[in-house]
């Protein structure tokens, strides 16, 4: 190598390292869905934090169009470390199969920080409903093929998802009936008009202690602190099963690797704090903090799995 190669490469080194202990250098955006969901919320947490730990201005944006637009706005930013993304399940995961065009690619166009949290749903079914757990619902399900139907907020919902999940798992041929939000979706059960739905655990919770609706099991691989009480899919009888509404955050691709591993860093010591873990489970989520490269391995799996659901069930976007 000749000097003049050797130098550059040294400057760069230098430059490198410089703005790395410098960062950051100005406010850091990060641009989420729209205003009160679980993202803008655990975003919002996040930023306060962060702002404490570096005594610089973090700002969350807010962006309509369920975290889709503003996945695109932030694949366009420099990647410095000043603009993030709180990604999700919906727009990542479920997205890169939905939409035949999508305007980004969930794992070349960013680099994944950590996984933040895991909102699980709960699966409540109508009191009526001759069925106490997962394995009576199969099992009287079975017997009335086309006859039980369920409530979703939506098609491409994650409740929606997660069903056609459960009819391809269980081999079951329940019945979509899609609402407009998770909250009438969560009413059409207890007023009896759909036999069954599945909802954040923080929205049905307290109905399904008060008896409104039964709540038959959880979709989280392992059971919920906030409910610990109701047992899992997989211990109902499908191992494996597992259904959350996911966030992560994430940068635009070629993030230098020393912001990665700072920013890594920071956001999984804040994560693992036993206050956030609190507030995370009032909030229905269930921390998740990891490594960038467990992050990614998640979401390429999490990609192939509701790829297939989504075509076995021929779900598109409206």
């Amino acid at each position: 190598m000749n000097i003049c190669k050797y130098l550059i490469l040294l400057c760069i080194f230098i430059n490198a390292v410089v703005a790395a202990q410098t960062y950051p250098s100005k406010p850091v955006r990060i641009v989420t869905g729209s205003a009160g969901t679980s993202g803008d919320l655990l975003s919002r947490y996040l930023a306060q934090r962060l702002n404490e730990r570096w005594g610089k201005p973090v700002i969350v944006e807010n962006r309509t169009g369920g975290g889709i637009v503003a996945a695109e706005m932030v694949k366009l930013a420099a990647p410095d470390g000043h603009t993030l993304h709180m990604a999700q399940q919906s727009s990542f995961a479920a997205a890169a199969s939905l939409y035949q065009k999508l305007a980004y690619d969930p794992i070349t166009d960013f680099v994944p920080l950590t996984l933040v949290a895991h909102v699980p749903q709960l699966l409540i079914a109508h009191p009526s409903l001759p069925a106490a757990n997962v394995k009576e619902l199969i099992a009287y399900a079975k017997t009335k093929p086309g006859a039980v139907n369920y409530s979703s907020g939506g098609p491409t919902t994650t409740g929606n998802l997660t069903f056609e999940l459960l009819n391809s798992t269980a081999g079951l041929k329940l019945v979509h009936v899609p609402y407009k939000g998770v909250s009438l979706a969560t009413t059409a059960v207890m007023s009896g008009e759909v036999q069954l739905s599945m909802v954040p655990v923080s929205v049905a919770v307290a109905q399904a202690r008060a008896g409104k609706v039964k709540a038959l099991a959880i979709t989280s691989r392992n059971r919920f602190s906030g409910a610990s009480d109701v047992p899992t899919i997989a211990e109902a009888g499908l191992p494996g099963f597992e259904a959350t509404t996911w966030f992560g955050m994430v940068a635009p691709a070629k993030l230098r690797v020393e912001l990665v591993r700072r920013l890594n860093t920071a956001l999984v010591e804040i994560i693992r704090a036993p206050a956030a873990r609190e507030w995370f489970l009032k909030q229905g989520a269930e921390p998740a903090p990891g490594t960038p490269e467990e992050f990614t391995a998640f979401m390429k799996n999490e990609i192939a799995k509701w790829g297939k659901v989504i075509r076995a069930a021929g779900i598109k976007a409206e």
